[in-house]
């Protein structure tokens, strides 16, 4: 087995991968429960190597804080905080699934909802990490205008964590849209000046001033592939690693 490096790690999860299994169905909502599963066997692994796992998940399976002003003519801090409860639905589904592989977990939120979740505290959230527990971040960072992406880096900022990964419904970073563009190219190495001089749609731009800022490297990797969150902790497998 190739080594693990890390100790503390924060994976970021798109709501939309939570919806299907092989991330082929651009229509599809809601959860997938063998997809949930997978997600879970994933994280449980790597969390019996003794690394200590940190996750902040989307809502966009559910609802889509941009679109609901544009589809549904909300006002954007309203359609906002739907988007935030929608990531604790997913939360919810996926502390369950975790809890179900026999790994303790924890959800704590950026709002208070003490009877479905602790409410964030930092200092709470390290110990839980320290007695090794999983824990899941939902709510975003508790205000609107601000993205899952942009609460991730805080997170993981928040909770000195050595290394982010986003887990997404592509293999890495590409120079183009892959799936509109056959010819895009793969990068699988950059760094956080190139990604935002080149405009790169890895994160929004406060995600990747925030990450940058506090020395923490990124990699995108594809959810889908079986033991897929193990391989890129392993430094194996499909991946592009962002540098700060």
């Amino acid at each position: 087995m190739a080594k693990n490096n890390y100790k503390r790690v924060l994976l970021k999860i798109s709501g939309e991968a939570l919806s299907s299994l092989k991330g082929d169905d651009s229509q599809s909502q809601g959860l997938c429960k063998e997809m949930l599963e997978k997600i879970a066997q994933d994280i449980c692994q790597v969390h019996d190597w003794g690394v200590q796992i940190a996750i902040v998940i989307g809502g966009g399976n559910f609802f889509r804080g941009v679109k609901g002003v544009t589809d549904h003519r909300l006002d954007r801090a309203v359609s906002d905080q739907i988007g935030m409860l929608a990531t604790v639905m997913n939360g919810l589904a996926l502390r369950s699934a975790i809890e179900d592989e026999g790994v303790p977990c924890r959800l704590m939120t950026s709002v208070p909802m003490s009877s479905v979740s602790e409410f964030f505290v930092r200092e709470k959230a390290i110990r839980h990490l320290e007695k090794n527990r999983v824990v899941i971040f939902a709510a975003g960072t508790g205000n609107p205008f601000f993205t899952t992406d942009t609460c991730a880096a805080l997170r993981a900022a928040e909770t000195k964590c050595q290394l982010m990964l986003k887990a997404t419904m592509v293999n890495g970073l590409y120079d183009d849209d892959p799936k509109s563009n056959p010819n895009a190219q793969f990068i699988p190495y950059t760094n956080y000046s190139e990604v935002i001089e080149k405009g790169y749609k890895v994160m929004d731009a406060t995600a990747l001033t925030l990450a940058r800022e506090n020395n923490l490297p990124l990699r995108i990797f594809s959810i889908y592939p079986q033991n897929s969150f193990a391989d890129v902790i392993k430094s194996v497998g499909h991946f592009t690693h962002i540098d700060v």
